[in-house]
């Protein structure tokens, strides 16, 4: 054993990647820390005002620490931190699969790292490279490309090439692969159980693709693969880790865990567990996300890193090897902001390639009346509202209603969620007697995925067979007259199909 105590705990500080309450400016204890080694921090949508005031923040982090790592979860798309107050101007992952044009997302990611970068953000959790197969999946979904590997791949380092062209760091989630599970990992373990000539052929090419892009970061999953280990979910898996991301695919950046505190690690291993494994498998930084952010918990991992060093549990060559390409990917952050391109805000509206982008993405089914659109009047727009997971955050507005009567002034809306119904999905009277003499306009998020809400539509289809259709998530049930798909629920995404409905696109 070579380390001191203090130089232990300076190593372990190193690999921590915790989050804090503030907005204004940084706490005390992490202005403490970043003296004392700590090597970054991530930034939730409790962080975030807007551009300027992220850009203040981070300044005081770098008042104190010049080259500390400022992570954010900023997938642009219906997962936004930047733009939660008023939801993404850009498109999500879905939407650009949809339009297929890697030269389009590319672009996109770049504008969107243009932004980050001018708030000093250095490292930011994109894109998903996850390949969707199992389209019930209730944390991926249109966070994803799509369902195609190969589509997914290419896009995947497309937005590679875009973000780390404007100098932000990216990285490529959840290793191995979290599209084909049904089960979210906030809440439990998704077991992949497929075949290793699966994993290869649909799981892990996004991975191949980024990591031939030059992916600075690749984030793990918390998700038991038994193709590759039985035993360990993947952020705690050697064979994961070391083996197949290391050896096998040869990634030599930095490997950082989702949030450690999920159920899917911490109820088994406890939230210190969990940390000390992930690092003897592999991973290089610990993602303490938006559940854990004081100082205790970022006392509770450098502490029981520490122990697990001096129990020998930890090999300190381990500990040093992660500290080192720590700073590694913060020298490479430090260059790449030097030589980042100037940043001009584009207001209030967002911005507007995102916004272009989303209008390339609206699709209205094949099959559809055309002689239902434009509407020709105002409508009433009913928007059904599922419960969000953690990863979207239930802060982000979204919606067609409020956009829709920008342009069809007298334009009403009702949002509906399950307990707004009767046991058969019946909704209240007043819905339909709001739409009387209006077109009825009907906004769901992955319909397939609600039985109540899929309940509610087909009642008020009965009544209104002309009522259109909106789906913001994906799109795997076609229903109604007319149909239309924006692959997210963006503010972009609900400008462009109003657009489309009012006839202005």
């Amino acid at each position: 054993m070579n380390g001191t105590t203090d130089n232990l705990s300076s190593l372990a500080a190193a690999v921590l990647q915790p989050g804090f309450v503030g907005t204004t400016r940084p706490p005390d204890w992490v202005r403490r820390w970043l003296g004392d080694g700590l090597g970054g921090v991530v930034l939730f949508a409790r962080n975030v005002v807007d551009t300027e005031q992220v850009t203040a923040l981070t300044d005081a982090m770098r008042a104190e620490r010049p080259d500390v790592l400022v992570a954010i979860d900023e997938e642009a798309g219906d997962v936004t931190r930047l733009e939660s107050r008023l939801g993404s101007s850009r498109p999500g992952n879905l939407a650009l699969g949809a339009v297929d044009d890697p030269e389009l997302t590319e672009a996109v990611a770049r504008d969107l790292g243009a932004e980050l970068a001018a708030a000093g953000i250095t490292l930011n959790y994109a894109p998903d490279a996850d390949v969707n197969a199992n389209p019930d999946n209730p944390v991926i979904g249109v966070r994803s490309f799509g369902s195609d590997p190969a589509l997914v791949a290419r896009h995947t380092a497309a937005w590679v090439r875009g973000l780390q062209a404007a100098g932000v760091a990216a990285c490529a989630k959840h290793f191995p692969g979290h599209g084909d599970t049904s089960v979210d990992s906030h809440l439990d373990v998704p077991r992949i159980a497929v075949s290793r000539a699966r994993l290869d052929a649909c799981e892990l090419p996004p991975f191949r693709a980024a990591i031939d892009a030059g992916v600075q970061a690749v984030m793990t999953g918390h998700l038991l693969v038994p193709a590759i280990d039985e035993e360990w979910p993947a952020t705690l898996s050697r064979r994961v880790l070391t083996d197949l991301l290391r050896e096998e695919l040869g990634f030599q950046g930095v490997v950082v865990t989702d949030a450690i505190e999920m159920r899917a690690v911490a109820d088994r291993y406890g939230f210190a567990g969990a940390t000390v494994r992930a690092l003897v498998a592999g991973a290089d930084a610990i993602c303490i996300g938006g559940e854990h952010a004081d100082e205790v918990d970022a006392l509770r991992a450098r502490d029981a890193i520490v122990d697990a060093v001096l129990a020998g549990v930890l090999p300190e060559e381990r500990l040093v090897e992660a500290a080192k390409r720590v700073g590694l990917l913060a020298a490479w952050s430090s260059a790449a902001r030097a030589q980042r391109e100037a940043w001009t805000s584009p207001g209030p509206d967002g911005s507007p390639l995102g916004l272009a982008a989303a209008r390339r993405a609206i699709r209205v089914t094949e099959g559809s009346d055309p002689a239902a659109l434009p509407l020709t009047g105002p409508a009433h727009v009913v928007e059904f509202e599922p419960l969000r997971n953690i990863a979207i955050g239930a802060e982000t507005p979204w919606g067609v209603g409020e956009p829709l009567a920008a342009l069809l002034p007298g334009t009403t809306c009702v949002r509906l969620a399950v307990e707004d119904l009767a046991g058969d999905g019946t909704p209240p009277s007043g819905v339909l007697a709001g739409a009387a003499g209006r077109a009825l306009v009907l906004v769901v998020r992955d319909l397939h995925r609600h039985d109540w809400m899929t309940a509610a539509v087909r009642h008020l289809l009965a009544a209104r067979p002309d009522a259109v259709v909106v789906e913001l998530g994906v799109p795997s049930t076609v229903t109604g007259r007319v149909h239309l798909a924006s692959y997210g629920a963006t503010r972009a995404a609900g400008r462009a199909v109003a657009e489309v409905l009012a006839g202005r696109s």
